[in-house]
């Protein structure tokens, strides 16, 4: 216990001098700019680098803090509360990986880590400035570092947030081992999965990183430069931040796939969506910067549009934090962090709001951002809605996420809502918003001539038909014949497919979200080829134009995977006879052609764990085509069980079949889907990653930023 006492207050220590170093940064980056008006040109600019000095300071202590904490979940020595309640007791090949996941897994410690990587950021801003160092560098830096410490002051003044707390004594013999309450404790086994061990950090990597959007959103409010600068240096930071919360909300998409064992990805849970609401503001961001750098236009939306990034990434941290809306993903509620969160969330967007009212003349509507008469048809205007519809959706989507949370006499207060209530909303405004960029290529900036238009638009017309026609007879022999059968199954899930709307609204959707996705998808392929066989560039200026193409064709890939696996799954539940005595089952499952032939069941030790697993051939038409091997695992220190879906994987679907126990009688409980078209989700998402990906070696100006 004396090396415990010491690693605790050494962590605090470490803690305090990051709290200490973080406020003065801010104090010195104040008192140097407040110091420019009295022509202290030497005087500033040491007070500027004594900024950056204690923001160093600051990263570097936080850093031990998560090494100290990291070490101790390695080494398993120490009783930190934090450590032993998250610690991962798995003994497998990716045990070390389990262990290391231990710093992210709980309250205090991903608060650590998030304040850990926004310093990150911070010190890399510093160091992508370090030899032209401009006074918007600085001010960004300052306004990041108040950010900082609020989260700081979180980890300090909260006991329940302290990561360095020592554990109760209770759960604790005399001579300091865990007794049997405290070896009950530990990380949840639903947790021990490669894709949610690294879920959470992508996460949080984009989190932090729109924090140097917004930094730099307000500073160039405060020194009233309107110029694209601020544009040009947050922009990298932008796509970095925005590739790895679309790469987390993927990973997230697996886990809940292939773990939780209910055969979807997306369920609209409130965290979930927590993570989805700055992505679309990203999307929405990057939209305005690019023509913001382009056509000087979208000043006051860029600015607008970054403090709400940033106050969403909040807002979501208010909600898994504040215990105001259940989810299963959520933390139980702090006051600490429910007050100095959602101040956080008012000051940011106060902030960009107040300041955009004071900079109005040089932020203000200039000639060229109106929409002139007859431009409605023009690249501008559809960049313009495109913003509006992401905020408008974004905004929608936070409302209806804190619903349950708002006062009854507000619309939809004190309701929760179910997924078809999400859908309703999501699934027509998603398909206007892909028709909409999927037209957008083919428009001019400020007026579209006809002619043009149509000379844009044939080929990949054309191309985009004959797909079309492919969708719709897979759509007319298989899906819907798939959503009928469901139907005159009288299920429970046949009653949540009505809760969706009537068959004859559900196929139109269908129908015009295969034509959308064609057209987008063909439309993004030959700008993709206009740009590569354009003359007059290098190669490094056309890689915005070829990313963006191929993030547009991604998501024409997507919707068509979204439309097959989220719209047209066949689910058969129930259970299968089983006979113990001679290990054999009366009879097959069958669903959607397919059969599965019970083969043996086994109940196999792994480290303690103990892992009930059922074997099963499947035969589709009679012929043998894999084998699938459901499970429940039983976690030897909780006791808590975790479904390990049996999955067979197909060109143009999955069958996904969950093992759930036996029934009182003995008997198999079972739960089987297909799930049509859920390939071509995952590698739209692969697809829309690599184009991200390719954003961010974009040329590059002279003074090295973007």
């Amino acid at each position: 216990m004396d090396v415990t006492a010491s690693i605790s207050l050494i962590g605090t220590i470490a803690l305090a001098i990051a709290l200490i170093s973080c406020a003065a940064s801010i104090v010195l980056i104040v008192f140097a700019f407040s110091s420019e008006r009295f022509g202290e040109g030497k005087h500033q600019m040491r007070l500027r680098k004594l900024g950056r000095i204690a923001s160093l300071v600051s990263f570097a202590a936080l850093t031990a803090c998560c090494l100290i904490l990291v070490w101790c979940f390695m080494s398993g020595d120490v009783l930190l509360d934090y450590v032993v309640k998250n610690s991962s007791d798995s003994t497998g090949d990716l045990a070390w990986l389990f262990k290391l996941s231990g710093l992210w897994a709980g309250r205090s410690g991903s608060l650590l880590f998030w304040a850990w990587l926004i310093s990150l950021f911070d010190a890399l801003v510093i160091f992508a400035s370090r030899k032209d160092a401009q006074r918007i560098d600085d001010g960004a830096l300052g306004v990041s570092q108040c950010v900082l410490l609020a989260f700081l002051a979180v980890l300090m003044f909260s006991g329940s947030n302290m990561p360095f707390a020592l554990l109760d004594p209770q759960y604790l013999t005399e001579d300091g081992a865990l007794n049997q309450m405290g070896e009950a404790l530990g990380m949840n086994s639903l947790l021990e999965h490669w894709a949610m061990a690294i879920h959470p950090p992508t996460l949080f990597i984009g989190y932090a990183g729109f924090t140097i959007p917004f930094a730099y959103a307000i500073a160039a409010v405060i020194f009233n430069d309107d110029s694209d600068a601020w544009v040009r240096r947050s922009s990298p930071f932008l796509l970095f931040s925005w590739l790895f919360l679309g790469l987390g909300i993927g990973l997230g998409a697996v886990w809940a796939y292939v773990v939780l064992g209910w055969g979807g990805y997306w369920g609209w849970d409130p965290v979930e969506n927590s993570s989805l609401l700055p992505w679309l503001i990203g999307v929405a961001l990057i939209h305005s910067f690019s023509v913001y750098k382009k056509r000087g236009q979208f000043k006051r939306w860029s600015v607008m549009c970054a403090c709400l990034a940033f106050s969403f990434v909040v807002l979501g941290t208010f909600i898994t934090r504040s215990g105001l809306v259940e989810s299963v993903h959520a933390f139980t509620g702090d006051p600490v962090s429910l007050v100095l969160f959602l101040v956080l969330i008012v000051a940011s967007i106060l902030a960009g709001a107040i300041g955009l009212i004071f900079r109005r003349k040089s932020f203000g509507v200039v000639e060229r951002d109106e929409l002139d008469e007859g431009s409605l048809l023009s690249r501008d205007a559809a960049f313009y809605l495109n913003n509006l519809m992401m905020v408008m959706f974004a905004v929608i989507l936070a409302y209806m996420t804190l619903s349950s949370a708002l006062p009854p006499f507000l619309p939809l207060g004190g309701m929760s809502l179910s997924a078809a209530s999400y859908d309703a909303v999501a699934r027509p405004l998603g398909l206007l918003y892909c028709a909409l960029i999927a037209i957008c290529p083919m428009l001019g900036w400020k007026r579209t001539l006809g002619k043009e238009f149509a000379k844009r638009a044939m080929a990949p017309g054309i191309c985009a038909l004959a797909l079309f026609a492919v969708l719709i007879f897979y759509y007319v022999t298989y899906l819907e014949p798939s959503y009928r059968a469901m139907l005159d199954s009288g299920t429970p899930a046949a009653s949540q497919l009505l809760e969706h709307g009537s068959p004859l609204y559900y196929g139109a959707l269908s129908v015009i979200g295969f034509l959308v996705a064609s057209l987008l998808m063909f439309n993004s392929a030959f700008m993709l080829i206009r740009t590569v066989k354009a003359s007059g560039a290098t190669v490094w200026s056309k890689v915005p134009k070829m990313s963006g193409a191929i993030c547009h064709a991604a998501v024409g890939i997507i919707l068509i995977g979204l439309i097959g696996s989220s719209m047209y799954v066949t689910e058969v539940t129930g259970t299968l006879a089983y006979d113990e005595e001679s290990d054999s089952a009366e009879s097959t499952f069958k669903i959607q052609g397919y059969d599965l032939i019970y083969k043996h069941r086994d109940i196999i030790d792994e480290g303690g764990d103990v892992l009930y697993q059922v074997t099963f051939d499947v035969e589709r038409d009679g012929s043998y085509v894999g084998t699938v091997q459901p499970g429940v695992m039983v976690s030897k220190t909780t006791q808590q069980q975790k479904l390990e879906a049996g999955v067979l994987g197909f060109p143009t679907e999955d069958l996904f079949v969950v093992f759930q126990g036996l029934d009182q009688d003995g008997s198999f409980n079972m739960d089987v889907r297909v799930n049509p078209l859920i390939s071509v989700v995952w590698a739209g998402f692969a697809i829309l990653m690599i184009g991200a990906f390719l954003s961010l070696f974009s040329k590059r100006d002279g003074n090295g930023v973007r």
